[in-house]
């Protein structure tokens, strides 16, 4: 740190050791009235070392939930300086602008710099890197009054420079440990080059595959994606905010936003109290509970009220109702859009919003350029600009901003921390991790070293679209592409040709709509008819192709919606004509959605998933296409047959007049033209080597509220490679006061097994882990008959059952 650096350092700690000096006659929560003229004040001499700026006795920030005398510390710094804040100070804390290198919607920020010296900024986002955050911290702490610091946000979402998968991927490792390393090296980068705030984890639950942001979440089921919120949290927020090394989490959408009718973004949600309740609500209590930082509002209405103007949701359920203390925020322009809504213009937007219960306003300064005039309007109060503006403080006095405003400014530890070959190395385990085995017929996986590949496809050697959307900070040309992993894989002897094949997309429309939004698609000038030629004669001189397909990245995300998930027209003519050649084709896909693929599934002698997989995707694939890696992901989503069967997810109801799958039957719940059931189940994914289910028992026949039963089961590697497999727990209940679904996960266990080894998994089940909510929204435990299911995935199971007696 310089000298100049030195000395606004010690300035602002004393001013911060005035303002704790000052708390202790004060009562923890008391403010005193706005002043028009700041009060003027001498910092004691005593409260700065003069050699190195330190402050004495000053308190340590509270990272816990619970009541602590750091929370007292804290209450009382902030009431203290609250109370020597002028109201325009105030609002202005509640003020997130976007500043710097990335901008996603269509409003910028004007005239940022000048509110920020003048105390009109609480936080920044899209700004990150040392030097670009120091400079605007020192605009903030040397031309402000109180030299509040501010926070620094980014969408760090999954990874920071090292690109991890898709959040889709993520989940499909079905391994929290790894998730939780993902999100804690994502955190390690992040506050290295400058950030102290992540927009991430998403934990909207999805069962529309249509909907872009589907990529950004777990997928659809409750208890995985909490387990998956949880470790996100804890991985990004460590072992408390004031760490080095750690960032606040900020858990969105809240709430419901993945269920938006049709699976087109920002779109209305509607439902019932009751499904909301048990199978969209628990991810967000997950994070809330692991300690999550910050909420931010969706888009989406809620029973007819937009969520980031709905005081049930955001002060009587996550405040009041599941103890939430942290700071809401909204997205992008969320109250400048209730006036689409129908809520009125922004004055009383803004106004609503505040009353419901947001904190900060992200880019639209409805609240910087409405609330004071709503409050000498009397449409607001002074108490709750107060509360708001508190809850912005205590995060930043939560983070250690006001001990260490550069705490996150040091160019030696970004050059240090950032992009290490530890973090590639990582990056490459939870890729490969991450993949999932669709298909493998005649075991054509793993692939022979000695045979003669085609790589054949426009993402085979496709350097962007393999960190994904949402990959704000990474740099796709450092991604390592399929072609560049197989080469390093293959060996120096390997025999490998290639072919383009086709454009990513030929429809000119949505190359048009890509392209105006970043999607950095440059066609090839050829016509189809000659790329897919060209493809065929490589093809026809190899013994086998492998073929890279799927989605542009820009296909995917945030307003991204497919009405067609299938693949491109012009890549499946491409595949058709592969398979035309006789040739076994590997179809390796990247995409952020579940796709239809029925043709796919009938003619490719292998799939394999691998979502976007990050920095280290070709390295990871070749890994898993030559058998370095036996591929061991699981789906966290149903994949339909059509767009037809949408919404499909496996833990659906019965009806009146359920269908066998079998029968003639017309007056059944069915369709004519398609089965109901998906192409690949919730949970499934194959191995290239075998897993039996053997012995499944329970240790009784019956239990009591309160009491618990194990279940054992029998799992044995058959097959002829060592593998890992995800041994899933099921369980039904159908007889109930209110209906329930036809299976839901309850519990999974990941193991290790050598060809020929056996293992005998022990569960442990809970009478607690069968409530359901009842009618009034508790929770209720009524006796009953138990149907127990254990199996690799939702549909391939073995049954047991259990009575749950009074």
């Amino acid at each position: 740190m310089n000298y100049a650096r030195c000395a606004m350092a010690a300035s602002l700690f004393a001013t911060a050791a005035l303002i704790w000096t000052s708390a202790q006659a004060q009562k923890p929560g008391q403010t005193t009235p706005p002043t028009s003229k700041p009060p003027k004040t001498k910092p004691p001499a005593s409260a700065v070392n003069p050699r190195t700026g330190a402050v004495r006795e000053f308190p340590s920030p509270s990272t816990s939930g619970a009541t602590t005398a750091g929370d007292a510390a804290m209450n009382a710094f902030v009431s203290s300086l609250l109370g020597r804040m002028t109201l325009e100070e105030k609002i202005g804390q509640l003020n997130l602008p976007s500043v710097g290198f990335d901008v996603t919607g269509p409003i910028v920020s004007q005239g940022v710099d000048e509110k920020i010296r003048r105390g009109l900024v609480g936080g920044v986002f899209n700004t990150f890197t040392p030097g670009a955050v120091r400079k605007l911290q020192d605009m903030a702490l040397k031309n402000t009054r109180l030299h509040i610091p501010l926070l620094f946000g980014y969408d760090v979402i999954h990874g920071h420079k090292t690109i991890f998968p898709i959040p889709l991927g993520l989940s499909c490792t079905w391994d929290t440990t790894l998730i939780e390393k993902s999100a804690r090296i994502a955190a390690t980068e992040a506050s290295a080059d400058g950030l102290n705030w992540v927009f991430s984890p998403m934990v909207d639950i999805a069962r529309d595959p249509r909907w872009g942001r589907i990529a950004e979440g777990a997928g659809e089921d409750p208890y995985l994606g909490s387990l998956v919120a949880r470790a996100m949290v804890k991985g990004y927020q460590g072992q408390g905010l004031d760490k080095e090394n750690t960032v606040m989490a900020c858990v969105k959408h809240f709430a419901l936003y993945g269920a938006a009718e049709a699976g087109r973004d920002y779109n209305t949600v509607d439902m019932s109290p009751l499904k909301m309740t048990q199978y969209y609500l628990p991810p967000y209590k997950a994070a809330v509970q692991a300690g999550a930082g910050s909420v931010m509002t969706s888009f989406n209405e809620i029973n007819g009220v937009p969520a980031t103007a709905n005081k049930w949701l955001l002060t009587d359920l996550l405040r009041k109702q599941w103890g939430f203390k942290g700071m809401i925020v909204t997205d992008y322009t969320a109250i400048n859009e209730l006036s689409a809504h129908g809520l009125g213009d922004l004055q009383q937007a803004s106004a609503l919003a505040l009353k419901a219960g947001v904190d900060m306003d992200m880019v639209g300064e409805g609240f910087l350029t409405t609330l004071k005039t709503s409050l000498r309007e009397g449409k607001i109060t002074q108490n709750e600009i107060d509360m708001a503006c508190r809850r912005v403080l205590e995060a930043k006095f939560r983070l250690g901003l006001f001990r260490d405003p550069y705490r996150n400014s040091s160019e030696e530890r970004a050059a240090r921390e950032i992009e290490t070959p530890e973090n590639r190395a990582a990056a490459r385990e939870i890729a490969r991790h991450s993949f999932v085995l669709l298909k493998n017929a005649g075991q054509v996986l793993p692939l022979k070293r000695t045979a003669s590949i085609a790589l054949i496809g426009p993402l085979a050697n496709d350097h962007r679209d393999l960190i994904g959307n949402w990959s704000a900070a990474g740099d796709g040309k450092k991604a390592v592409t399929v072609m560049e992993g197989i080469r390093s894989i293959g060996g120096a002897s390997l025999k490998l040709s290639y072919a383009k094949g086709a454009n990513l997309i030929d429809d000119p429309a949505i190359l048009l709509q890509l392209n105006a939004n970043g999607g950095e698609i440059v066609p090839d000038p050829r016509s189809p008819e000659e790329m897919i030629q060209e493809a065929v004669n490589t093809a026809n001189g190899s013994d086998i192709v492998v073929a890279v397909l799927g989605e542009p990245f820009g296909m995917t995300g945030e307003a991204a919606s497919r009405s067609d998930i299938s693949l491109p027209e012009n890549q499946e003519a491409l595949l058709r004509a592969l398979v035309r050649t006789g040739k076994p084709v590997v179809l390796v896909l990247m995409n952020g959605r579940p796709l239809t693929l029925p043709w796919e599934d009938a003619h490719a002698q292998a799939i394999l998933e691998t979502w976007y997989g990050g920095t280290e995707a070709g390295n990871a694939i070749a890994d898993v296409l030559f058998g370095d890696y036996d591929p061991s992901g699981k789906l966290t989503t149903s994949w339909p047959r059509n767009v037809g069967q949408i919404p499909l997810y496996y833990n659906h109801k019965n009806t009146g007049r359920p269908y066998d799958g079998q029968s003639n039957e017309k007056y059944k719940s069915r369709y004519l033209d398609v089965s109901n059931d998906p192409l690949y189940p919730f949970g499934f994914g194959m191995s290239y080597t075998h897993f039996t289910y053997s012995g499944l028992t329970t240790d009784r026949g019956s239990m009591r509220p309160g009491e618990t039963m194990h279940i054992r089961v029998t799992v044995t590697n058959s097959g002829d490679y060592d593998g890992e497999e995800t041994a899933q727990l099921y369980t039904c209940r159908p007889v109930a006061s209110v209906t329930q679904p036809v299976k839901e996960l309850k519990g999974f266990r990941k193991l290790f097994l050598k060809k020929g080894e056996s293992r005998e998994l022990d569960f442990t089940l809970a009478a607690d882990d069968l409530r359901y909510y009842g009618r009034d929204l508790r929770l209720v435990n009524e006796p009953g008959r138990i149907h127990i299911y254990i199996g690799p995935n939702s549909r391939d199971t073995r049954e047991a059952g259990v009575s749950l007696a009074k």
